[in-house]
């Protein structure tokens, strides 16, 4: 009898076992289901395909212009976002690609050289502001970080520092301007960053904001 009694008890234990790891999987599928498709719903609200660096103010520029060693020059972007060069000053450079100011720049140059052909190349990057990643908040070390193409929430976190010590990461919110109107979506930084979670990572975008609040207790 009590063998019998063991046997049955021993049953139910395995039979609840079994069910728990059932539960466990269902709820981790449902997990990473439910990420899957917030990703989905953040990557389709924005596009990098044609992404195209601009330049921006705080940017260094290496302009060389082939067969005239000393027109090419190393040049800082001003705050302005106009650069000065050998034979121009006060130039727009911000707002613009490099490939779209070199072509500016050989049409300025055409009055002094012959058939001047201009490669400019951004060589310290900062960026415009429209195209900067702002991280505000419980960052470990809050700033904007230059985009970079098929950049993520944790490539963006790695440029911070990572979250502070009182910061809610889970709590974070990821702000995106699409068409116009302002859009937020939810990221978990603290389950991304501190357990590993990589479903919580995030595709960003070029003037993305990262919002994370702080706790104080």
């Amino acid at each position: 009898m009590k063998l019998f009694i063991s046997v049955i008890v021993a049953a139910f234990a395995l039979a609840g076992c079994a069910n728990k790891a059932v539960e466990t999987t269902q709820q981790t599928a449902a997990k990473v289901s439910a990420n899957t498709a917030t990703n989905k719903k953040i990557a389709s609200s924005g596009d990098d395909t044609g992404y195209k660096y601009i330049i921006g103010p705080g940017d260094t520029l290496d302009i060389f212009v082939w067969g005239y060693k000393d027109l090419s020059v190393t040049v800082p972007v001003r705050p302005d976002g106009k650069i000065t060069t050998r034979l121009i000053e006060d130039m727009q450079a911000s707002g613009k690609t490099p490939t779209d100011l070199a072509r500016d720049i050989e049409t300025k140059y055409v009055t002094y050289v012959k058939n001047p052909t201009v490669t400019v190349t951004v060589n310290k990057f900062v960026g415009s502001p429209s195209q900067q990643i702002k991280v505000v908040g419980g960052g470990a070390q809050p700033k904007t970080v230059p985009y970079r193409n098929s950049m993520t929430v944790l490539d963006v976190m790695i440029e911070v520092g990572g979250l502070s010590k009182f910061s809610s990461g889970n709590k974070a919110v990821l702000v995106r301007s699409v068409n116009g109107k302002q859009q937020s979506y939810k990221i978990k930084l603290h389950s991304l960053l501190k357990k590993g979670d990589i479903t919580a990572n995030r595709p960003v975008q070029p003037g993305d904001i990262i919002i994370i609040p702080e706790s104080w207790f």
